[in-house]
């Protein structure tokens, strides 16, 4: 039997942010890397951009079903099993499927795809996240109709929160590039409202960093550069503008931090780009020993250890990134029990995104501190 695949869920805060070009742009890249990839499903709402970005990638054609004195077009579950492909692109996670389908659910459809051995890239937007969709059905005055359970978010292997700003998204909804019709008058009166998308951002972004906290850990691995493998990896990007890449990440000398800097290399590593660690030095001195060991370890990878002092650890960051033309900022996020640890660190990834507007961050799941002080021989 096959072992199950991956799952990499791209989430939205609202239409149009660029989920499914995203999920394209990383497909081609899997493609480009010798994988066989096919487009189970894909939603482009017309949109020039996302279907140009398909191009060059093979599709499973869509069935047709009557449901109503209508023929409708779902994904064809037995034909893309059939096909096996390496890596499945299904857009929409939380469609309900027209009756006559295998399954009510699209992401019934895809556990079975997992199950079979496939991995798979899907797509969904914040709102119809289940423990979600009240609280943001009140803030947007629109009822959610389709809803995925939170658990399906939680088991997947990375969760991918693709980020503009409100004033990018609006923007792009005036000219034209997220609903090709009228539509995009009544969405600028309703969903559209710059406070409306402050709100949904800063609950996606608060969601993700909820994922960061309760993800599970990894195990130690035996390789040459072997470290904790976190699980799941969660990323919130801009799509920047075409620039050289270059990878930093924030960390500090704690051993259970680590993680940080051997993501930032796995990251280099798949860019073919440079990376640099920074410690901010906010609080009393490190012990020489961490100090030493975190050194000799971003030597060893082939990366650069900035350290900086000061108490501003967003504005010393985005100094450091902005001086090293840094396209990728790494973070580590423990999963902090207590309520006033969750309070204290949920507002650092919002503010450092405020902060380098032109950077992706990625939030690496860490072990607890705690656990980890009492695991050191």
């Amino acid at each position: 039997m096959a072992p199950r695949g991956a799952h990499k869920i791209f989430l939205g805060m609202a239409p149009g942010v660029g989920k499914t070009y995203q999920m394209l742009e990383e497909a081609h890249e899997e493609k480009d890397r010798g994988r066989d990839v096919v487009i189970g499903y894909l939603e482009s709402h017309g949109r020039a951009e996302t279907l140009s970005q398909a191009e060059g990638l093979e599709t499973v054609p869509r069935r047709r079903l009557e449901h109503r004195g209508a023929v409708l077009e779902e994904m064809d579950l037995p034909a893309i099993l059939r096909r096996r492909p390496e890596l499945c692109l299904i857009d929409e996670l939380a469609h309900t499927n027209v009756p006559g389908c295998e399954n009510s659910k699209r992401h019934q459809d895809v556990d079975q795809v997992l199950d079979s051995g496939i991995d798979v890239y899907s797509t969904v937007n914040v709102q119809h996240v289940e423990s979600l969709a009240g609280q943001i059905g009140k803030a947007t005055g629109i009822p959610v109709r389709e809803t995925l359970p939170d658990r399906v978010l939680h088991a997947a292997d990375g969760v991918v929160l693709v980020d503009v700003t409100p004033a990018l998204l609006i923007e792009r909804l005036k000219a034209g590039k997220v609903y090709v019709d009228r539509s995009a008058e009544v969405a600028e009166r309703a969903f559209f409202r710059p406070d409306t998308l402050a709100t949904l951002r800063e609950i996606s972004l608060l969601e993700v960093a909820h994922e960061a906290e309760t993800a599970p850990v990894g195990e130690q691995r035996s390789a040459a550069a072997a470290e904790p493998a976190p699980r799941p990896v969660l990323l919130a990007t801009h799509r920047p503008a075409e620039a050289p890449a270059r990878v930093l990440a924030l960390t500090t000398p704690d051993p259970w931090m680590r993680p940080t800097v051997y993501h930032a290399f796995r990251t280099a590593e798949r860019l073919h780009a440079p990376f640099d660690v920074l410690w901010v030095q906010t609080g009393a001195a490190a012990g020489d020993e961490e100090v030493e060991a975190l050194s000799r370890l971003v030597g060893t990878l082939g990366g650069t250890l900035i350290v900086r002092q000061g108490e501003d650890l967003v504005g010393a960051t985005a100094e450091v990134a902005q001086e090293r033309g840094a396209t990728y900022l790494v973070i580590g996020r423990p999963r902090r029990r207590t309520h006033l640890g969750q309070l204290t660190h949920r507002r650092l990834p919002l503010e450092l995104m405020s902060a380098l507007p032109d950077v992706d961050l990625q939030i690496v799941a860490l072990a607890d501190p705690a656990a980890a002080r009492r695991d050191r021989p």
